[in-house]
């Protein structure tokens, strides 16, 4: 999969699906060539170089050979400060304050299998399914080197990359920006896409054409955030869901981070993924060295569904703790919308039963079991059960829990501390702030100092005891504020605070999940925060979002499909009218949202009617028949609801004889085209299908896949016998060929 061209110095890493092409220039440093559809592994790609572009003005590296300037070729590690005015990939500092970099090629190593990544989540892989190239590079006056990681998995069309700074001189260096990925392509004709929104609507899918100068996403609120999620997407304009060139950039890290796309003045693009600059500077002492976080790059021609399905796969088996993968998630039932922080035993054990009843299989209590957690002003940090609700404590709740047939969770939120807290009084140096400025809150609680390992330490000693007494399933770890007044007592470089932070974040999600790996994780930051692969490495799904009304969550999960699979995707039925939109929708139509992801409920069984009862026990049945289907199974994204008013979706299994079809429409339309039918994809066309399992409905995967499924006809007013179905229309379809 990698080759090296010696005596052409180039290296081209290739599998049949994705070529990337890189090369030493004649200045020592690296030249990007190529990334795309695979091309022949032998052979000589230098002249994909821009070695001819016009430039007048521009800085020319060599005497002799005015045309060499890296203001106009094509790079791999762009350096700051030698004649390329473009975004560099890093800037490093030395002790005179000189930020001048000139990295050139010294060696390479091609190691099967995939390096760990110290103190990172990353990708992993055997030896027979990755090969992994490392480059180093050196700057000789400033004695500081640079190892790049490109690993290329045998049956994907991804490459991973990574970076990794060494201090080899006598003198400190500060590094103060380092990209994970950057790599110039020769064109500008792509259009941008990313997922961003807010909290309650996040990763909506955004759109726009590359222009001449920086187009990026980034976060430094120091979680990923809310607001735009690290995965960007260049597409050709002609692109669709089904056909058509497309390039993904993920990062697999959960703090401030940056993606960008530069459009520079002769129409190239370079493209650059890392942490975000701002706030950030690593102190490199002698000897000392810097990894960065991984990133993954994709590439297709069989346009967005065709890059979901790689970026999916990827994650599936080569991300995400493979036992999870491999084990259907339990339905869970949360009591938050239902009690919020106003339970006690005796209402929990009925909700338990009446939970039980209705076919779940783990209880999750939510937030208000700790301290004297009343509201959300207290408590944060003291993490010992509150006897005024649950005398018998936690153990002796999990045993009736168990006792009844269910699995137990509970609700975390260990990065917080409450300003009213036992912990705060005893630790306020624990505390991220400000010392001489004022420090504000965010939901009424500060940060605790995760970069310092007494923390770290503190939080794994107290969840962990919390496990054992209560023989814990599942927990649910939130994290509901950004980070204000990002200083920390335990920090000597304050620039280094936010990274140091993450790596007590994943130190602690590290240890947990080591020490019991029998544990689900789902993570969660005020909803959808912090929807990246460094959380999923270690929690195999997560809360989509707060909002779970149904409408809203059409558009949520769907965008959210563009980069991640279903089994990552928290997502379940609540109470009517929606806590958050307080729009009211049919249990039919909550159900049949959900069931594309984890699937759970968020309501009060106590107050359902019989018929919604048995309704949820159906729903549950359904569910838990399709679960491996949908948790496995190849998603296609088939309508919009960007674009059009409906919305519809499917997923397939492996051998292509089961699909199962969910197609939507919030709102009910007056005198409706005719006729109407729904193209599917990914069937198999020689297999004849029943659909929703009667033998009457047969159709061949051809037909359903061009001349498409039958959808109801509504009511209008020349046809008063056709369906009256209303607002929020949904019908879930059963494909199977026997």
């Amino acid at each position: 999969m990698i080759h090296v061209n010696d005596e052409m110095k180039q290296f081209h890493l290739t599998n049949g699906k994705i070529s990337y092409i890189f090369h030493v220039m004649k200045n020592g440093q690296l030249g990007h060539l190529y990334m795309g559809r695979a091309l022949h592994k032998e052979g000589d790609y230098s002249h994909f170089q821009a070695y001819d572009n016009p430039a007048p003005y521009s800085t020319h590296v060599f005497e002799d050979d005015p045309s060499f300037s890296l203001e106009t070729v094509r790079q791999e590690f762009p350096v700051h400060g030698k004649g390329d005015f473009r975004e560099p990939a890093s800037i490093i500092v030395d002790d005179q304050g000189e930020f001048i970099s000139d990295f050139v090629f010294k060696s390479f190593e091609v190691v099967e299998g995939k390096p760990e990544l110290d103190g990172l989540p990353a990708a992993f892989g055997d030896k027979g399914s990755v090969q992994t190239l490392k480059v180093s590079l050196l700057d000789l006056t400033a004695n500081v080197g640079v190892d790049l990681y490109y690993s290329i998995f045998a049956d994907l069309p991804i490459i991973t990359r990574s970076v990794r700074v060494v201090n080899k001189g006598e003198r400190s260096v500060k590094i103060e920006r380092l990209m994970s990925l950057t790599f110039d392509l020769p064109d500008a004709d792509y259009e941008m896409l990313h997922l961003s929104g807010a909290w309650g609507r996040e990763r909506h899918i955004r759109k726009r054409k590359l222009e001449q100068g920086l187009q990026s996403i980034g976060s430094i609120r120091g979680s990923s955030s809310h607001h735009h999620n690290p995965f960007l997407v260049l597409k050709r304009e002609e692109t669709t869901e089904h056909q058509g060139e497309s390039i993904g950039v993920q990062f697999i890290y959960s703090g401030n981070f940056l993606a960008q796309a530069e459009v520079d003045h002769y129409e190239t693009t370079r493209v650059s993924m890392g942490i975000h600059p701002t706030g950030f500077q690593w102190k490199l002492e002698p000897a000392d060295s810097f990894q960065a976080p991984e990133s993954v790059l994709s590439f297709t021609k069989e346009g967005l569904n065709g890059l979901s399905h790689s970026l999916h796969d990827f994650q599936r088996h080569h991300l995400i703790n493979q036992k999870w993968m491999e084990r259907e998630r339990p339905v869970l039932i949360n009591n938050w919308e239902a009690t919020y922080f106003n339970f006690n035993e005796e209402k929990l054990d009925q909700f338990i039963d009446e939970a039980k009843d209705l076919g779940v299989e783990l209880f999750v209590l939510d937030d208000g079991w700790f301290g004297n957690r009343n509201d959300d002003t207290t408590s944060l940090g003291d993490w010992y059960v509150d006897r005024s609700k649950l005398p018998n404590g936690i153990g002796e709740l999990a045993k009736k829990v168990k006792a009844s047939g269910l699995q137990f969770g509970l609700w975390f939120e260990p990065e917080m501390v409450s300003p009213e807290s036992e912990l705060i009084k005893k630790h306020p140096e624990w505390v991220i702030g400000s010392v001489a400025r004022s420090n504000t809150l965010g939901r009424n609680q500060r940060v605790l100092d995760l970069a310092n390992p007494e923390v770290v330490h503190y939080l794994y000693e107290k969840i962990s005891a919390i496990i054992e007494e209560s023989d814990l399933d599942y927990i649910k770890w939130d994290m509901n504020r950004n980070i204000t007044e990002p200083y920390a007592r335990s920090v000597r470089n304050q620039g280094e605070f936010f990274h140091r932070y993450m790596l007590g974040v994943y130190d602690l999600y590290e240890r947990l999940t080591t020490n019991y790996p029998h544990l689900l994780f789902e993570s969660c930051a005020g909803g959808g925060g912090r929807f990246d692969l460094g959380m999923m490495y270690y929690a195999p799904q997560a809360w989509t979002s707060d909002d779970t009304d149904a409408v809203e969550r059409l558009k949520i999960q769907y965008g959210t499909s563009l980069g991640y699979p279903l089994s990552t995707m928290g997502s379940h039925v609540s109470a009517v009218p929606n806590h958050q939109t307080l729009r009211s929708t049919p249990l039919k139509f909550r159900g049949d949202v959900a069931y594309f992801g984890t699937f759970g409920y968020e309501l009060d069984p106590s107050q359902l009617k019989q018929e919604e009862r048995e309704e949820i026990k159906q729903q549950i049945k359904f569910f838990t028949k399709h679960r491996s289907l949908i948790q496995q199974g190849k998603f296609y994204r088939l309508k919009s609801p960007f674009i059009d008013s409906e919305t519809a979706w499917m997923v397939v299994n492996e051998d292509r004889k089961k699909a199962l079809i969910g197609w939507y429409q919030p709102k009910n339309m007056p005198n409706p085209p005719g006729n109407r039918v729904l193209k599917l994809k990914g069937l198999d066309e020689s297999l004849i299908y029943k659909v929703n399992g009667h033998e009457m409905q047969l159709r061949y995967g051809d037909e359903l896949m061009e001349r498409g499924l039958a959808l109801p006809v509504e009511f209008n007013g020349a046809n008063h016998q056709a369906q009256r179905a209303g607002d929020c229309q949904s019908i879930i379809f059963e494909l199977r060929s026997d």
